[in-house]
């Protein structure tokens, strides 16, 4: 028997009431992102212009430059600067990581030469100089050196080795500055007034040298530790001004 005309009139208004239906949910579900720019409009007679741009890290000009092209000179006379900016901070020490940063050793070894030269007393043969030879104070200003840097370590200081090494090293500079005027004192006369003056130089120059090294060492060591640090520093300082002090000119 065929289907009535209400009863095919309602199931077409229910399919479409689900056609409806699933075409709402679909419309819900697929919503844009910035609905609320979609009412903004541009007008065709407003030129839109403008241009992109990549922000790029500003480069310092040390960090382009290279020094494999430059001439021998320039590269000699820059490292010359450098060892003398050092020596001006040793001559005026105050905290600065200077020495630290910027380390080398070329200003270690040319004062370690230079005071070694002012201590030798004379020819290896001779049993009668006056001073340690040459070898001996080159020995002992490094090997001492070494061992302090070592003690640094391992009571857990933060710096490096070389850095280590390049602080020890500049830091004798007020001692061969006390070497370089013992000589010319011993040059004018070797009675007691010369003593004095050599041991009044020799005390403020080992004052010196210690203060600078523990000024530009003393951050770089644990709070508690200090003085396991500086003990060994006064010691190798102290030997250095008991050999500039007991030389004698023969």
């Amino acid at each position: 028997m065929d289907p009535s005309p209400r009863r095919i009139g309602s199931s077409r208004g229910i399919g479409a009431k689900m056609a409806e239906a699933e075409e709402s949910r679909a419309g819900g579900a697929a919503k844009p992102l910035f609905a609320g720019l979609s009412d903004v409009s541009i007008s065709e007679d407003i030129p839109v212009e403008g241009e992109i741009t990549v922000p790029v890290g500003s480069h310092s000009p040390d960090e382009d430059y290279s020094t494999l092209d430059e001439p021998v000179k320039d590269t000699i006379m820059r490292d010359l600067k450098a060892v003398g900016k050092k020596f001006v901070h040793v001559m005026y020490p105050k905290k600065s990581s200077a020495l630290l940063r910027d380390w080398d050793l070329w200003g270690p070894l040319v004062l370690c030469v230079s005071l070694a030269l002012m201590l030798q007393g004379g020819s290896a043969d001779s049993k009668e100089d006056g001073g340690p030879q040459f070898a001996e104070v080159f020995v002992i200003i490094w090997f001492g050196a070494v061992v302090i840097t070592l003690n640094s370590k391992l009571l857990g200081g933060t710096i490096s080795f070389f850095q280590s090494l390049c602080v020890l090293g500049y830091c004798v500079l007020p001692l061969t500055v006390a070497m370089l005027v013992c000589r010319l004192v011993l040059l004018a006369s070797s009675g007691t007034v010369s003593f004095i003056v050599r041991l009044v130089v020799v005390m403020a120059m080992f004052g010196w040298s210690t203060l600078a090294s523990t000024a530009f060492l003393a951050d770089s060591q644990p709070p508690n530790r200090k003085a396991l640090v500086v003990y060994p520093i006064f010691l190798f300082y102290f030997v250095i001004s008991w050999m500039i002090l007991t030389f004698t000119h023969q």
